[in-house]
């Protein structure tokens, strides 16, 4: 039966409602297409280099994004450092109240952003409507904690906080940050990703204007940008989330600088299974796992699994993978009526075609060098619309014992691509488990939690999860990382507040060059 979109969730019935709910955000359409505004030196300026975006979706133009040269972004941060200067003698009482503004336009904005993020990052509706939620749920336990949280006379930083975040997670990790950075005082600045997630942010960034919050929103490349985000010395802190390259990048540009940094990159988290037998527990984590084509800094895509076990782990993962549903997120049959359900799907596209088609040689890399194919899924039969452009599109593939020197085997795939891994001691599963040189997370799937805790001392992980997967987390749980994965103060909670603050004892928990320090608890 031929699919189509469901009502009123066209691409241009969501612009237009985002250009209904902050016309001064966007300028008028160019032959067809609408070019969003910068919000830069308090306002929002059709100034730029426009650029079309395109949907991972099905790969139409969405918009075009307007990119800064390096002099207009100087000039944005000069003039954040002014507002910052302000903002930071603005009374905690008032900056609660202007924050809880921005939080209720939000909310009644929130549907409007969840589709937003449909369309420019393929994320199915469920999973977009939870990254709105998080990110409202989140701020909001913030406003209710903060008084606390400074009562030591924490004050704000010297400088605004520049954000340079990656497309896949623009409200619960872009924006709920950039709030809890408002809230303690501090004037901030975004750059808004390349690849995704301009609009939702463009709107989101609208209503914290209009609220009366000092927030800076800049777009362009990071080669042009990069050097003023970063090093500008108004700057009082960096906050990057991304790929180890151009984490690299911020890291050595901030080296000879005392600047606050927390920098999140990527780790190849991994799942070890060692002396277990409760598989229908761990079907149901992995099955949760391929949310989002597995888009995200807390997958799992390595499976390190005791010989003895490899069989009965197969026997339950193997089905898992194979009922994994994705598609176009928004394609519903004929028979769709306002009001039925959208699409569960557990993901879409992946980011890009291009990123797709890395994917796919990265796989095919691997198998050349001797991988073994236990499972290769097809674009066929999955839900799509008739002559739909497929080829942000990647189907779930899994691979045993990749050779050691593929791409798969060390990095992670960031897309629906599985590695297994097979050992026969203890040594050999911690080595493995820990082939990226630090990760954000992993996980031990083990009978005996003693034998578990044991072995998770020697991983070079953030957070180590029993029996269960780990993630960001939310609210009062600190995040962070080992080794490459992570340089600078860790985040979440009060080490959050802390990282963008000064005062009291000013010890900073982190991953930093000279020593590592882990809050209490972790």
């Amino acid at each position: 039966m031929a699919l189509r979109l469901a009502d009123g969730t066209s691409w241009s019935d969501t612009l237009a409602r985002a250009v209904a709910a902050t016309p001064e955000a966007f300028d008028h359409p160019v032959n067809g297409v609408t070019t969003l505004h910068n919000l830069v030196t308090g306002r929002w300026r059709a100034i730029g280099e426009p650029t079309p975006v395109r949907t991972p979706v099905d790969n139409t133009v969405l918009v075009n994004l307007p990119r800064l040269d390096a002099q207009t972004a100087r000039d944005a941060v000069a003039h954040a450092a002014a507002t910052h200067a302000a903002w930071a003698r603005t009374p905690l009482a008032e900056r609660k109240a202007r924050v809880t503004d921005a939080l209720d336009a939000l909310t009644a904005h929130r549907d409007l952003l969840a589709l937003l993020l449909v369309w420019e990052i393929g994320k199915p509706w469920r999973l977009a409507r939870a990254d709105v939620d998080r990110a409202l749920d989140g701020v909001r336990w913030y406003v209710g904690e903060i008084d606390r949280m400074l009562a030591d006379g924490r004050e704000p930083l010297p400088g605004p906080v520049s954000n340079i975040a990656s497309w896949n997670y623009p409200m619960s990790v872009l924006v709920h940050a950039e709030l809890v950075q408002l809230l303690a005082g501090n004037a901030v600045i975004a750059k808004t990703p390349s690849q995704g997630g301009a609009v939702c942010l463009t709107v989101a960034h609208a209503l914290l204007h209009r609220a009366g919050l000092p927030a800076t929103l800049i777009s362009g490349s990071g080669e042009a940008l990069s050097e003023v985000l970063v090093r500008a010395l108004e700057i009082g802190a960096v906050a990057f989330v991304g790929g180890r390259s151009n984490g690299g990048k911020v890291a050595a540009a901030l080296l000879d600088s005392n600047k606050r940094h927390f920098i999140e990159q990527e780790g190849l988290n991994a799942w070890g299974v060692w002396n277990f037998s409760q598989w229908d527990l761990l079907a149901a984590h992995l099955k949760k796992g391929f949310e989002y084509g597995k888009q995200r800094c807390t997958a799992y895509p390595r499976f390190v699994v005791q010989r003895d076990l490899v069989d009965e782990f197969l026997d339950m993962y193997l089905p898992v993978v194979r009922s994994i549903r994705f598609g176009h997120p928004l394609a519903v049959q004929e028979a769709w009526h306002a009001g039925d359900p959208l699409p569960e799907l557990d993901f879409g596209p992946l980011i890009s075609a291009a990123k797709a088609d890395e994917l796919r040689r990265k796989v095919d890399e691997a198998l050349r060098g001797g991988a073994v194919p236990l499972h290769r899924g097809k674009l066929d039969g999955a839900p799509f619309l008739a002559g739909q452009d497929t080829s942000a599109y990647v189907a779930p593939s899994v691979l045993l014992a990749p050779p050691g020197r593929s791409r798969l085997m060390h990095a992670e795939p960031f897309g629906p691509v599985d590695t297994i891994v097979v050992v026969d001691t203890t040594d050999e599963l911690l080595a493995q488990m820990n082939a990226s040189n630090g990760a954000l997370v992993a996980s031990l799937a083990c009978d005996d939690t003693d034998e578990a805790a044991k072995l998770a001392v020697d991983l070079q992980a953030f957070k180590v999860g029993i029996n269960k997967p780990r993630s960001r987390g939310d609210r009062e749980e600190p995040f962070g990382g080992r080794g490459a994965s992570w340089k600078g103060a860790f985040v979440g909670g009060d080490l959050l507040v802390q990282a963008v603050t000064v005062g009291g004892d000013d010890r900073l928990y982190g991953n930093f060059p000279d020593w590592t320090a882990l809050p209490p608890n972790i």
